[in-house]
């Protein structure tokens, strides 16, 4: 009796506010830890819990948002508008400056370059707060000299809120059946259909196609006509909604029922 009653008290101290993650169903989950307080700066929304908010901040930077106030930007370059805004977390790929910054605030707490110390090495995160586990899949990149390096691109992807988000950075080839083990399957992916720079369009609808996440975001498109070439591509197998808006809130039971693009416009974060 002594001993069940010690147990409950135990678990009666537990601290309530400890930030937890939702198991998503991406292949690589682990074990939540207490999360931290967080600083959220005022003119940022509160996310209901069990969503994520994702706002298209510029070219391929997006913040992630989460319900305790983590704050994460992809392929971060340094500048996200004039909202005063140390993000907790960044990610970052290097096919062009576009993408990254040689100068991450010092302040960031967790800076994740999408490529390896020396040529070709590749890296490996696995970044665990509790509220949002966050890892990477290499892949190769085209150098500026047409030749190629190996692993210098990461498809980084967010497990938080029961939900498996993907960024595919500045993706140039189809990932092979390793890589897309690796992935796992995406419940939300941002994916980049300039049709150039990055993968061809007919390329990237396949590989989309493969993924089949509930919502795919475009970006990386530089023209309308762009985006409109990738659109129709898509639309005999996903709906399309145009939000008219860059941000978007997410959750696992609110995910539509067939794939669906949603289409957000770009927007800097601004100070109120």
């Amino acid at each position: 009796m002594l001993i069940r009653l010690f147990a409950a008290l135990v678990v009666l101290a537990t601290p309530l506010s400890a930030q937890t993650r939702t198991p998503s169903h991406c292949i690589a989950l682990a074990d939540a830890i207490p999360g931290g307080a967080y600083v959220q700066p005022a003119s940022l929304p509160q996310v209901a819990q069990e969503t994520v908010m994702l706002h298209y901040i510029s070219h391929a930077s997006f913040l992630i948002r989460s319900h305790g106030g983590l704050n994460m930007v992809t392929d971060y370059t340094g500048f996200t508008g004039s909202l005063p805004l140390i993000p907790d977390v960044v990610t970052m790929n290097h096919a062009h400056d576009t993408h990254w910054t040689a100068f991450p605030d010092p302040a960031i707490p967790h800076v994740l370059p999408g490529w390896g110390e020396t040529h070709g090495a590749g890296i490996d995160h696995r970044v665990d707060l509790g509220e949002v586990l966050i890892r990477n899949v290499s892949t190769d990149i085209r150098s500026q000299f047409s030749g190629i390096e190996p692993e210098g691109n990461s498809i980084f992807i967010f497990e938080m809120a029961g939900l498996c988000i993907g960024h595919l950075g500045h993706l140039h080839h189809a990932p092979d059946p390793a890589q897309y083990a690796a992935i796992g399957r995406l419940d939300v992916v941002m994916a980049p259909v300039d049709g150039g720079y990055t993968l061809d369009q007919a390329t990237m609808i396949a590989v989309l196609k493969r993924l089949r996440s509930r919502i795919v975001i475009p970006m990386h498109w530089f023209a309308q006509s762009a985006l409109d070439d990738f659109l129709l591509g898509m639309r005999d197998d996903f709906d399309v909604v145009e939000t008219g808006g860059p941000a978007l809130n997410v959750s696992l039971d609110r995910l539509p029922a067939r794939p669906t693009i949603m289409v957000l416009r770009p927007a800097w974060l601004r100070a109120p």
